[in-house]
């Protein structure tokens, strides 16, 4: 298993980790991402361990709590071997301060991650959103407050707009506060925005990238093709509810190039569509996904093998998108832009 530093960080982890969004379906819009149990989770991780992924990523609000309860039950007796990322500032109630990144909000959403999780500290913390209405100095402090009690490591970001996140890296400077070290973002090639802002902002503030989503929502599982509706999976089940819309036309024009690398490799389009991934500047890791045994197996068969520049170039052609402005605009001065810092 390949592993890239996190970051500017000294921490270094595996390139691929388990997503646990499908363990416990505690709600109606989590059941449709999955309802692992405990002991499916614990044989999962054993899978992921055998493979060299030791990285487990999760979120206090992945069905209410029970995501992070199934994770430090299929976890315990190896903690040490682990890493854990979790993250909070979505609602965890009814409460008007049960809710955001405050410090009132943070400092109790983590230490009841903790007991969740069955464990003392957790190795990576992200914000897994922007509170414009806490002040940016009050959150930092708060997690740099927990950084040196010795509960959580490392922190991050995910799902900041780039203005956010260095404004964040901007007050972390000026006030020697911990600092966000990782992107978590949603990120495919059926949804490359990325690219526009937030990866040129990475490479410039050494900031890493870790990928949610990577298969589009659902979309990139070799189910869908053209002229073939999905019928199983994910989303024939209703489960790009909360997603990004995606047109028929450039799925099927992406699946397309898809399917004909796959073809070349010997790998499934979804092993071809996590491999891109890893040719991307900032990623340092892919968080996959899985219902099952056969999907997490499949999914760990992306590592290993390599892309030819022509095959991505291939698959970066066929999903290209114009960006919005200015990005489109930027593009015409390369000479001054050149890639990556333009996309």
């Amino acid at each position: 298993m390949e592993h890239r530093q996190l970051g500017r960080s000294g921490l270094k982890v595996p390139v691929l980790s388990l997503g646990t969004g499908t363990f416990g379906g505690g709600n109606a819009f989590f059941e449709r991402w999955g309802r692992t149990d405990v002991a499916e989770a614990t044989r999962l991780v054993d899978i992921c361990l055998e493979a060299g992924v030791n990285f487990f990523d999760t979120a206090d609000v992945y069905s209410g709590g029970a995501s992070e309860e199934i994770l430090g039950q299929a976890l315990k007796g190896r903690r040490d071997k682990v890493l854990i990322s979790s993250k909070a500032t979505f609602a965890m109630g009814e409460g008007p301060n049960q809710v955001g990144s405050s410090r009132h909000h943070l400092i109790r959403s983590c230490e009841d991650s903790l007991r969740r999780l069955g464990t003392d500290h957790i190795d990576l913390y992200f914000m897994h959103a922007f509170d414009a209405l806490t002040p940016v100095e009050e959150t930092l402090r708060a997690l740099d407050d927990l950084i040196r009690a010795g509960k959580i490591g490392y922190i991050g970001a995910s799902n900041f707009s780039g203005w956010q996140l260095m404004k964040s890296l901007a007050v972390s400077e000026k006030y020697g506060l911990g600092r966000y070290v990782v992107y978590q973002a949603y990120y495919s090639l059926i949804g490359r925005d990325y690219e526009w802002e937030l990866m040129p902002l990475g490479l410039d503030q050494g900031v890493g990238l870790m990928i949610w989503s990577p298969l589009g929502w659902g979309r990139l599982t070799g189910k869908i093709r053209r002229g073939q509706p999905a019928t199983e999976g994910r989303i024939a089940t209703g489960g790009a509810v909360g997603g990004p819309e995606v047109e028929d036309e450039y799925l099927y024009t992406v699946v397309d190039a898809l399917e004909a690398v796959a073809e070349e490799v010997g790998k499934t389009i979804p092993q071809v569509a996590l491999n891109w991934l890893l040719t991307r500047p900032t990623v340092c890791n892919v968080v996959i996904g899985a219902r099952n045994e056969e999907q997490l197996r499949q999914n760990l068969g992306a590592v290993g093998w390599s892309l030819t520049p022509a095959q991505v170039a291939r698959l970066e052609a066929a999903s290209q998108r114009t960006p919005a402005y200015p990005y489109w605009h930027q593009r015409g001065f390369d000479e001054r832009n050149p890639k990556p810092t333009r996309w």
